[in-house]
Order: C-alpha cells, then sequence, then structure tokens
C-alpha cells in the first residue's frame, strides 16, 4: 500500500505540519530503539499528530485504531513489535495512564468475559469472517495455530509435522474415540481420521467453521458439532484441544479441566495446545480483545499449573514458542499475495486490521512474551509409563 493510499484513509492527516511527539512518547520509543519518522524499517512515519493523543488516552487500543485508520505507518511493524515488546513500553504506557489500566483489571476482575452466554462471540466475530480470508492465508490442511517447523520444508510440511506429532503423543491406535475441542475447519479430525483409524468428534462456536469442516471431513468417522465445551457429556478414549484454551479464561479454568476430566477415560491422554503469557497479567491486549479475540485470555504457566492440580497430571510440557513468529510471518505472506483476490470483499480498512494483527502477533513471538505449549495431560488413576515425544 502506498503512501498516498494510507493517507486518502484519513484526508485531515497533513504530513506536513507536524508538531513533535510529546516527551513521553518520544522517551519510550527511544527506549525501544525506535525513531518517529526515521529512517530505519522499524521506525513510525507519522502522517496525523493526533496519533500521539490516542495512544496516551487509549494505550494499545488507540494505537492500532490509529493505524487503520491511517494516521502511521511502519515498513516492518513485526521488526517495530518485537522492538516495542522487549522493551516493555505497552506495561510503561499503562503506568502512565493508570485509571484506563485499572479500567481494564477490574473488567477481568468482575466479569466472566468468557461465560456460556459469550461462548459464541468469538466465532460469530472472527472465524465467520470469511472462509475465504482463511482458505487463503493457511495451508492446505486449514490449520490456524503454531506449525512445527524443526525439519519443515515450508508451511504446509511444518503443519503436517505438527498434526503427526499430536497423534502421536496422544499414542492414538486404531478404533479409538478422540474427541477435539475448538476443532477449527478439520484439519487435524481429518489427519487422525485418515492416518490413525480413529473416531473423531470435533466441536467448534463457530457456524462457518462447522459448515467447512463437515464438508471435508466428508465420508470419514468425523462429526463436527456447534456447540460449547462445557455441554459435553461423553467418554472418549483421548481429547485433543489445539488453540482454544485462549478463549476459556480464569475464571473457568476449573470448570474446563473438570469438564475434560469427566469426558477422559481414565487410561487415556490429554493433550492442550494453547498460546502462553511469559507472566501472569491481570488484563488483555485491548486492541485484539475489540478487534480480532474478543474475550480472549492468555494464561500463564503459573495459572495453568494451578488449574491442573488434583485434576491431571503432567506427563510432558513442550514449548515451541518461536515457532509461532515463523508461522505468522508465513501467514502473512500467503494473505498479502491473495490480497488482490480479496480486496473487493473486505475493503482498504480491513487490510490494515489484518496486518496489524499478523505482524503484531510475529512480533509478540520473536520477543518471547508470546510462548506456545503443547501438555500431555493424564489422570493419576492411568497404569503405564509415558514416553514424551518430538
Amino acid at each position: 500500500m502506498q503512501m498516498e493510499e494510507v493517507l486518502a484513509l484519513d484526508p485531515a492527516g497533513d504530513a506536513s505540519a507536524l508538531q513533535d511527539p510529546p516527551d513521553v512518547i518520544r522517551s519510550l520509543t527511544a527506549q525501544a530503539g525506535i525513531s518517529i519518522n526515521g529512517d530505519a524499517t522499524w521506525d513510525i512515519q507519522i502522517f496525523d499528530e493526533r496519533v500521539y493523543q490516542r495512544i496516551l488516552a487509549k494505550g494499545s487500543l488507540g494505537f492500532g485504531e490509529a493505524y487503520m485508520d491511517g494516521m502511521w505507518e511502519c515498513e516492518r511493524l513485526d521488526q517495530m513489535f518485537h522492538r516495542l515488546l522487549s522493551a516493555n513500553v505497552e506495561d510503561k504506557i499503562d503506568n502512565w495512564s493508570r485509571l484506563r489500566l485499572l479500567g481494564e483489571i477490574l473488567r477481568h476482575s468482575l466479569f466472566n468475559l468468557q461465560s456460556s452466554q459469550r461462548a459464541f462471540q468469538v466465532g460469530e466475530q472472527h472465524y465467520d469472517i470469511g472462509n475465504d480470508v482463511f482458505e487463503a492465508m493457511l495451508d492446505p490442511t486449514m490449520s490456524y495455530s503454531c506449525a512445527y517447523w524443526h525439519d519443515a520444508a515450508g508451511l504446509r510440511d511444518a503443519q503436517q509435522k505438527k498434526l503427526d506429532m499430536i497423534c502421536r503423543k496422544l499414542e492414538l491406535q486404531r478404533g479409538e474415540r478422540l474427541l477435539e475441542i475448538g476443532c477449527g475447519w478439520g484439519g487435524l479430525a481429518r489427519f487422525a481420521a485418515e492416518h490413525y483409524g480413529v473416531e473423531v468428534v470435533g466441536i467448534t462456536v463457530s457456524k462457518e467453521q462447522q459448515k467447512l469442516a463437515r464438508e471435508r471431513c466428508a465420508g470419514l468417522p468425523v462429526s463436527i458439532e456447534l456447540m460449547d465445551y462445557r455441554d459435553l457429556t461423553d467418554k472418549f478414549d483421548k481429547i485433543v484441544s489445539v488453540g482454544m484454551f485462549e478463549h476459556v479464561g480464569p475464571k473457568n479454568y476449573t470448570t474446563y479441566f473438570d469438564t475434560v476430566h469427566r469426558a477422559l477415560k481414565d487410561d487415556g491422554l490429554f493433550l492442550l495446545h494453547t498460546i502462553g503469557n511469559a507472566v501472569t497479567s491481570p488484563k488483555t491486549d485491548a486492541w485484539i480483545d475489540k478487534y480480532i479475540f474478543p474475550n480472549g485470555k492468555l494464561p500463564s504457566a503459573r495459572e495453568v499449573s494451578s488449574a491442573l492440580e488434583r485434576r491431571f497430571l503432567i506427563e510432558d510440557w513442550h514449548n515451541f514458542g518461536m515457532d509461532y513468529d515463523h508461522t505468522l510471518m508465513a501467514w502473512w505472506e500467503n494473505f498479502e499475495t491473495a490480497w488482490p483476490f480479496l480486496e473487493k470483499k473486505y475493503g482498504k480498512r480491513f487490510f490494515r486490521m489484518w496486518k496489524y494483527y499478523l505482524l503484531s502477533c510475529a512480533g509478540f513471538f520473536r520477543s518471547r512474551q508470546g510462548q506456545l505449549w503443547q501438555l500431555v495431560l493424564s489422570k493419576p488413576e492411568k497404569g503405564s509409563v509415558y514416553r514424551s515425544v518430538r
């Protein structure tokens, strides 16, 4: 997107008559090695000085919205966010604006943002935006989660390696019944049924995911249901959840693990694949919450282990968070390549929102604030020894 196109999103912007940034913003960006209107690929180019007030008033939400409105640009958003997050700039902005930070903390503390009444909101707002976006961006398995890039030849190979590693970690055996909580577009369900001979029940909160997953798994022993995890009643040999736990929320962790515990046979295994936060945080990113994953909340290792106590034993805890940076950059390349075919339907503001989403998340994992965990869990009743798989 050219500079004149960016300015056209906000005709009020005047790049030739800008005031200097407030000292607090100049100081914080300088701590991250970022210059305002500098020459480096990670420097921020300001087209409208109103962006400063947006940042000071609304923090990350104002920063992201100003980008969507074309008020600033950066040649390499992923590099910029890597620097900002490594320097903890967002926390410093939040401390400067304590009232707004307090509001975010109270919102997460006082309300159950992931209640059963809200469970389908993320499906409607994010996963139902249009299957064409995800088909263009993802690999042929439609895996919308971190790939496993060890010795991988490309995105498709990396996702296939991830799917196979999950099945091997679960010790899947032909004829077993597998539950997938948050089944996406059916990639793992299809892979497990085809390559490991298992029967799969997948659940999702997205109507569009359910529709396409059923089409993609036609003819296989796979059923895809539209339902909240709290409504599960059956028993399964093995259970897996990939990229769904981020929507559960701390107030529901015990309910979630109790539900899985009831659904899993005593000698079974449960694999939990989730993004994790390097620290325990009382809030979530306001821009991501509003525009991408409403009501989402990343768990910390302490929160997960505390909720597991007296419910499950941890057989294995595998972290390959840096692979998510690589995955997100591959998704961005696919999306950018496909954009000419999507532009008429979705428009420039969606393009800037999606670019900001993918590249800010790449910077998040590159900074190592973002982690990616696969936990293999069992009940205390399980008698056999578990051997870790990589």
